[in-house]
């Protein structure tokens, strides 16, 4: 019978606990039961792509060590993963970056390059709306642009269309008029494209943030990590947030969705008064 003509297998209970805990342990993704059908439709595709005929068998294969494996476990997350963002999804938390850095010009306190991170960055429109707000700020100061945005996600093809940098008309749709204005072009195929001074300054970088305490030993001075915590079990927010703190220059700014973390201190890290944005300034 051909592959299309067949009927969807259902996973079982102890298949979607058994897949769920291998996610997890690989991607800090926490799955809920809710979501098995979702799930099912993913990993069969890629099942059937594979010529397997069953879960398990599949399963055994991607839980292996081989080079084989962790090719195929690669494609099987780049389905999985979250790729949900927009431009200037959150508008107030890209504006607080704005007013951040725009302190730090008229205080004259900024002496070095000004690195931010995107982390779950998706398809790039978080990375680029930063790299808009900041590049606003160089501009209007009349300053040199000495800027960059590492921009971090683990889809490969994620990333692949965040360095492509061209977005559909709906995809441009929260960004203001003299925005496009400044950095997009229009295609001929009516698509819009992100300016060249602005994919310059954006570095995309495949990285599986669980493992954060792997991160590159730098300092920058602003991270921005929205809507991908959520994801995460509790224990894992803290240690992620907690790697984080030591990747900030002290003075350095972190951004995190608003509500995503609740229980979460840190000696060196303050809390800031803003309501609709949930920021922590490192103060040592």
């Amino acid at each position: 019978m051909a592959w299309s003509l067949r009927t969807l297998p259902t996973l079982s209970e102890d298949q979607f606990l058994q897949w769920g805990k291998l996610l997890e342990e690989r991607t800090g993704i926490q799955l809920v039961f809710q979501q098995k059908a979702w799930l099912e439709s993913q990993i069969y595709a890629r099942l059937r792509d594979m010529g397997y005929s069953d879960y398990d068998s599949y399963y055994l294969f991607v839980a292996e060590e081989s080079i084989d494996s962790k090719l195929e476990w690669a494609r099987l997350v780049d389905r999985i993963a979250v790729k949900e963002t927009s431009f200037f999804r959150h508008r107030e938390s890209i504006e607080y970056v704005r007013n951040y850095l725009q302190q730090k010009i008229n205080n004259q306190s900024l002496h070095d390059s000004f690195d931010v991170w995107s982390l779950g960055c998706a398809t790039g429109e978080e990375a680029y709306s930063l790299a808009m707000v900041v590049n606003d700020c160089f501009e209007l100061a009349a300053i040199n642009p000495y800027y960059g945005i590492t921009a971090l996600d683990i889809s490969p093809s994620a990333l692949a269309a965040g360095r492509k940098a061209r977005y559909s008309k709906r995809r441009v749709e929260q960004v203001k008029l003299d925005e496009v204005k400044r950095y997009l072009q229009v295609c001929a195929d009516g698509s819009f494209e992100v300016v060249s001074k602005l994919r310059d300054r954006v570095c995309f970088t495949q990285s599986n943030i669980i493992n954060a305490r792997q991160l590159p030993q730098v300092q920058v001075d602003v991270i921005f990590c929205q809507n991908l915590l959520v994801y995460f079990r509790r224990w894992l927010r803290r240690d992620v947030l907690n790697a984080l703190v030591e990747r900030l220059k002290p003075g350095g700014l972190l951004i995190v969705g608003l509500g995503e973390v609740m229980d979460w201190e840190h000696p060196d890290m303050q809390r800031t008064n803003e309501d609709q944005v949930q920021a922590y300034i490192r103060q040592r």
